[in-house]
């Protein structure tokens, strides 16, 4: 998977300039391409895109795939038409598991704002795991619903440490009035002025995770990240 300084490079260009606020690709009818990193360790799995239209973006799925047959064995959850930005395959990146029984999938829900899922395959079948969310673990509270959090950058980054075992990096920016965020945060969150007002809250935290066998997954101690020097 792409470092987070890359990704947040990618997603800085797309906000340049509208022409590539996203990545897009016309399917072929039986075109079912893989994504960025979707080829299982094993050789038997993989993980493909496929969606209709002059965009890709009618009906977009992403599917996991027995090899080499290249044939469709189901479709993941948490990836569709109404939850993703881009339908070009290599915006799509996956991360397996040395042993082919996890993967790790990424994409933009919004322009900056990247999705991860992780999905624990067992042959034929790919179940999402309820995902790590350290600034939950650090503050209590979830991005999104009815909460005043103004999130303006997701970017985690994912790596593989064992088969069961993981590293996350959880990079965020918010938008907020004062600084009570970033005094929460502590060394987990760096505030700074914004021109107009207002303040920009960074979040950078990393921790190594476990799958236990059961599926939940357990998370060390957050520790502070990098910060970014944002303009």
């Amino acid at each position: 998977m792409l470092h987070r300084r890359a990704v947040l490079a990618l997603l800085l260009a797309f906000a340049v300039s509208p022409a590539f606020a996203t990545a897009e690709h016309q399917y072929g009818k039986g075109e079912y391409a893989i994504i960025l990193g979707g080829k299982a360790p094993n050789g038997k799995l993989s993980v493909a895109a496929h969606g209709g239209g002059e965009t890709g973006s009618d009906g977009f799925r992403v599917y996991l795939m027995a090899e080499p047959a290249h044939r469709k064995l189901m479709t993941l959850d948490n990836v569709n038409d109404d939850n993703i930005l881009d339908t070009a395959p290599d915006a799509f990146h996956a991360t397996w598991s040395a042993d082919s029984r996890f993967v790790a999938v990424s994409f933009r829900s919004e322009r900056h704002i990247v999705t991860l899922n992780i999905y624990a395959v067992d042959g034929a079948r790919a179940k999402l795991l309820d995902g790590p969310d350290l600034f939950r673990d650090v503050t209590g509270r979830s991005v999104g619903g009815d909460n005043d959090l103004d999130m303006r950058t997701s970017v985690p980054d994912f790596t593989w440490a064992a088969p069961r075992r993981f590293h996350l990096t959880d990079y965020r920016v918010f938008v907020a009035d004062d600084t009570a965020l970033a005094d929460k945060l502590g060394t987990l969150g760096k505030a700074s002025k914004r021109d107009g007002g207002g303040n920009t809250i960074q979040f950078s935290a990393e921790a190594d995770g476990e799958i236990l066998p059961d599926g939940k997954i357990r998370m060390g101690k957050p520790r502070p990240g990098k910060f970014e020097d944002l303009p």
